[in-house]
């Protein structure tokens, strides 16, 4: 355990290039690799320059297996909010992943038992060598919304006020957001191997703060970073750091 690495970039172009750095440098070194993608608008000029490296040759994705990270619940099939569409425009299909090579959080029947089974399933597997993460704007890691304590484990949750008001702009206004959603638990995202954490934006500068600065506990989950298992990158762009 050490402390997270934390890069101050210029802008969300640098954060997207250095961010692909990391990433391919995890693709390139370790032959198969399980990753975890989060949505978002922050990553999304990530997907987008690994997508151009692959296009161009120089990025090989043939051994990289995608565990979701969150979704919401009660959504039927085709749904526009759902995330798996999401990562599926972004990451998986421009990157050339293949279905099979995708885990599904679980959405249907008794969705507590069967992430129970998903969890397990992941530890026999062998666990997620990167997790690739945002940050919101009140500490959440995926849906692991505050409290979360750092053994929180995959499971169904209720959404915070904020993190539905912080979601809004994607659906076009706050009762168009799910309410309920699955999440892949701290306990898991903490014992990756490795975790690029990518910050972006003046409204993230008090909470990248707290995260990286404040108390470590579960009234603010990202703070749990600083004890997470494997290395821990911090890219954050001038405006989230600096709050300009």
């Amino acid at each position: 355990m050490a402390d997270p690495h934390i890069e101050v970039v210029d802008d969300a172009a640098w954060l997207a290039r250095a961010a692909a750095d990391r990433i391919a440098e995890v693709v390139h070194a370790d032959g198969p690799v399980t990753i975890v993608p989060a949505t978002g608008e922050t990553p999304v000029g990530t997907y987008a320059e690994l997508a151009e490296r692959r296009a161009r040759g120089a990025l090989d994705t043939t051994g990289v297996s995608v565990v979701q990270l969150d979704e919401y619940l009660g959504l039927a099939d085709g749904d526009r909010r759902a995330l798996f569409g999401w990562m599926e425009r972004t990451v998986l299909t421009p990157l050339g992943i293949d279905g099979d090579r995708v885990r599904r959080l679980p959405t249907d029947g008794d969705v507590d038992a069967e992430c129970a089974a998903f969890e397990r399933t992941l530890v026999e597997d062998g666990g997620i060598d990167l997790a690739i993460l945002g940050l919101g704007t009140n500490g959440h890691l995926g849906f692991n919304e505050p409290p979360s304590d750092a053994a929180s484990v995959t499971r169904t949750v209720e959404l915070t006020p904020d993190t539905i008001a912080a979601n809004a702009r994607y659906w076009g206004r706050e009762g168009d957001v799910p309410t309920r959603a699955v999440t892949l638990g701290l306990r898991s995202l903490l014992a990756a191997r490795r975790i690029v954490l990518l910050v972006s934006g003046a409204s993230k500068h008090a909470i990248v703060r707290r995260a990286l600065e404040g108390p470590v506990g579960q009234d603010v989950p990202a703070s749990f970073l600083r004890q997470a298992r494997g290395s821990v990158s911090v890219l954050v762009d001038r405006a989230a750091w600096e709050g300009e």
